[in-house]
């Protein structure tokens, strides 16, 4: 029996090179990962995320766009540190699409562990300013990436389908080539470097 597997992009259209995520899962229609991948933009649906990770999947990979501080464009491949267990105080916050919170909601919603979860990630170039200003559609730099993270996960699916715990390749040698235990986007974070 196969792992299986959930591609999900994520990002907000409306906010410049933020669309990332969704912007490769449109792609994705046009080349599509085998048929045992789940593959859904889940936009900034943050609580749709949360409890598709409760579905029993062995491997989850978040498309997204993350600051990173390197050259724009640039794809990175992070293991988040799993959220952590306590249950005490108040629950995770339910709406809004940042992946630690997602994260961290579905850990407080489900009884079982979640998913491995991997997060390829595209250093932006373009980004608004404030959440209520609107710019939609992505930068050059970001959408020659865009096809690059297509390739990247038809490299990666393969490996994780085979085994969930292997820790896939890249495709193209400006990315990272070892998975990080870094936070997720936009936490501090450690571990290693990205070509």
């Amino acid at each position: 029996m196969s792992a299986r597997l959930l591609v999900a992009g994520v990002g907000n259209i409306f906010l410049a090179d933020d669309a990332f995520g969704p912007e490769v899962i449109r792609a994705l229609d046009r080349h599509p990962l085998p048929p045992e991948v789940r593959v859904r933009d889940f936009g900034i649906r943050g609580m749709d995320l949360a409890y598709e990770l409760l579905d029993g999947y062995d491997t989850a990979v978040l498309v997204d766009a993350a600051v990173r501080g390197h050259e724009p464009g640039t794809l990175s491949l992070i293991e988040p540190d799993p959220p952590g267990g306590s249950t005490t105080g108040a629950p995770p916050e339910a709406h809004g699409m940042d992946p630690a919170k997602v994260l961290a909601l579905a850990a407080h919603l489900g009884d079982e562990p979640l998913p491995r979860v991997l997060v390829l990630a595209c250093e932006p170039e373009l980004r608004a300013l404030a959440d209520e200003d609107i710019a939609p559609g992505v930068s050059a730099t970001v959408r020659e990436a865009v096809g690059r993270a297509v390739a990247a996960l038809h490299t990666m699916v393969p490996v994780l389908l085979a085994d969930p715990a292997a820790t896939p390749p890249l495709s193209r040698p400006d990315e990272s080539a070892t998975l990080s235990s870094a936070g997720l986007p936009g936490m501090v974070s450690g571990g290693a470097e990205d070509r």
